[in-house]
């Protein structure tokens, strides 16, 4: 065993110890979280919806700039908003909470200062930066994920999942290490599938040509998400949809705002169907953010990197029973990413920081009762 993967079954352990001396904080509704990334979205879009300035060819790369308009653009913010995500604005924002919009005082941002994806994701998974995390080829993470610890719980034990379209989940959620299941990229879902669905989705990722090798597209997870929760019933599941970022580096505007679009569909489809499960009605919570910002101007838009100003701004936002509706939160505020590991535990009546103090505090206003 080496020493990197010896300190590694450490924190397991310790994770295992904090969690035989209890780790409740309080009693809450939710029962079941989800965890939602859309990679690379920028607030900018969430919050304004679509760029004028970026509804062009030159600095868009729009093939159909007349089309995308009327797709897209309104007079004003809030219609822009409400076309590009109507399911964000006709309901999260209405019944949940949205942290990000800085045009209205509401800061999120990561903290890990290196502001691309491996780094976010562990930042977001396990509640503080770690300066090893400085690649997307860093190998297998060596800290413990907030999934990981409460897999460790017997209540939590094999209920525990993650899917995402890009194939270094993987090593991020250390899947060989931690046993929890990880679908990942353009590996087939379901393996040894049980029925006709699963196999053919499992065929249907094994031989569509790839436009990108390492990352799947976002529509065929849907379906292996949803066949997943139908099937199995996870308790904590985390969905990673990828394709925003990608359009977003290949300067393909139109792609990415119907990509964004397309997610905020597979995030409507996702909680209609889990509300219809008793075992999820009216105690899921879903929690949806990004791992990273991308920067503002015409021609770096498309960027993001320790050296991309404004690509440490994110958005967060949270909807389920515990969540007071306090839609878009407005007055000076700021949160991070960091923050998101705890706030998954402490949704489940759980205290991640007694089993990793360093990790960052809660977003406490999102759970009732807690200031």
């Amino acid at each position: 065993m080496t020493v990197r993967s010896a300190a590694a079954w450490v924190l397991v352990l310790a994770a295992w110890l904090c969690t035989a001396r209890g780790a409740v904080a309080q009693a809450t509704a939710t029962r079941n979280v989800v965890l939602i990334v859309s990679d690379g979205l920028r607030w900018q879009e969430v919050f304004n919806g679509a760029d004028s300035a970026l509804l062009n060819r030159e600095d868009g790369g729009v093939r159909d700039t007349a089309s995308l308009r009327k797709e897209f653009w309104r007079n004003t913010p809030d219609e822009a908003r409400a076309a590009l995500l109507p399911f964000f604005w006709s309901v999260i924002a209405r019944q949940g909470q949205l942290y990000g919009n800085q045009k209205k005082g509401s800061v999120a941002r990561v903290t890990n200062g290196f502001k691309f994806s491996y780094p976010g994701y562990s930042e977001m998974l396990t509640g503080r930066p770690d300066p090893r995390i400085n690649s997307n080829s860093a190998g297998p993470n060596p800290n413990v994920t907030v999934f990981e610890w409460l897999d460790a719980l017997p209540e939590y034990r094999g209920r525990v999942a993650a899917f995402g379209t890009w194939k270094e989940f993987d090593d991020i959620f250390n899947e060989a290490r931690s046993g929890i299941p990880v679908r990942a990229g353009w590996e087939p879902p379901f393996g040894a599938a049980a029925t006709p669905e699963e196999r053919l989705l499992d065929s249907l990722y094994s031989t569509t040509t790839r436009l990108w090798d390492d990352i799947a597209y976002d529509s065929f997870m849907q379906e292996a998400v949803l066949g997943y929760v139908r099937t199995r019933r996870p308790r904590v599941l985390f969905v990673g949809y990828g394709e925003t970022d990608e359009w977003a580096h290949a300067r393909r505007y139109d792609q990415y705002l119907r990509s964004a679009r397309r997610v905020d569909q597979f995030v409507a489809q996702l909680w209609r169907a889990m509300q219809e499960i008793p075992q999820y009605r009216d105690s899921t919570t879903f929690i949806l953010t990004v791992d990273h910002g991308r920067g503002g101007g015409r021609r770096d838009w498309t960027d993001h990197g320790r050296d991309v100003d404004g690509a440490e701004n994110i958005w967060i936002a949270v909807l389920g029973p515990d969540t007071p509706p306090l839609g878009e939160r407005t007055e000076t505020t700021q949160v991070t990413q960091s923050q998101i590991a705890a706030t998954l535990a402490a949704l489940l009546g759980r205290d991640y920081r007694q089993a990793v103090p360093n990790a960052a505090r809660p977003l406490a206003e999102v759970i009732a009762g807690k200031r």
